[in-house]
């Protein structure tokens, strides 16, 4: 989510660290940054906004102590370890498909979000993190459609030359040119088309192609198969 257009945030970051996120633990994935499709692209703020963002869990909780009396003694601040923490940003104004957006994000090793949204919104796929975040809303209907095997099949090779640390020769890019240099890059991937309810399936079809369901459970409670 956005926070008032990045103006005065320390406090709203504080108390957003304070609610408790950090207690998820080692289920915790990426923080998710999205800003409205009416936000325009503003350099100095946004790179004050990208400095803010805590880069570890000691960080945050020096972040959660400045949080409001409200959230104080929740017990959301009681942030343990200090394990590297990770940030992705969705952009929807055509104003961040800049060079200048695309450095101050790798600068600070923040991944651009891959945010497929049928045309809707900037479709962009520049590697500026040791990671790659992908958002899939659908290729034809927002948030409805399902995606095909042959889209699927596409997904799935530009996931492995993510992950190899390269990017497909395809590639939408703001910035052109090879990614940083990466040998591996985890790839976060998430179906949103759930109107229709085809995010779990598309998800799980994915999955099959990629050899990667074999501990997955097809009924809740019931322990996958082990083929030995």
């Amino acid at each position: 989510t956005h926070i008032r257009r990045l103006k005065d945030i320390d406090t709203p970051l504080a108390n957003f660290f304070a609610s408790g996120p950090l207690l998820l633990g080692n289920k915790l994935g990426p923080f998710l940054w999205q800003f409205p499709a009416n936000m325009r692209f503003d350099a100095e703020r946004f790179g004050a906004f990208l400095q803010l963002l805590p880069r570890d869990r000691a960080a945050a909780k020096r972040s959660a102590n400045g949080c409001e009396q409200r959230l104080q003694g929740n017990g959301g601040t009681q942030i343990s370890g200090n394990a590297p923490l990770r940030h992705a940003v969705e952009i929807r104004h055509e104003s961040f498909l800049c060079d200048r957006f695309v450095e101050l994000l790798r600068q600070h090793n923040v991944a651009l979000v891959v945010a497929d949204s049928a045309g809707k919104w900037p479709y962009v796929e520049d590697v500026t993190a040791d990671f790659m975040y992908m958002r899939l809303h659908g290729d034809v209907e927002l948030y409805s459609s399902g995606y095909t095997v042959s889209a699927l099949r596409r997904w799935k090779k530009r996931i492995e030359q993510w992950t190899e640390g390269s990017q497909p020769d395809d590639a939408h890019l703001i910035v052109q040119g090879p990614p940083p240099r990466c040998p591996t890059r985890d790839v976060y991937c998430y179906f949103d088309n759930d109107q229709k309810v085809h995010a779990p399936y598309d998800a799980r079809r994915l999955l099959e192609k990629m050899h990667l369901d074999h501990e997955l459970m097809t009924e809740p409670g019931a322990e996958p198969e082990v083929k030995l």
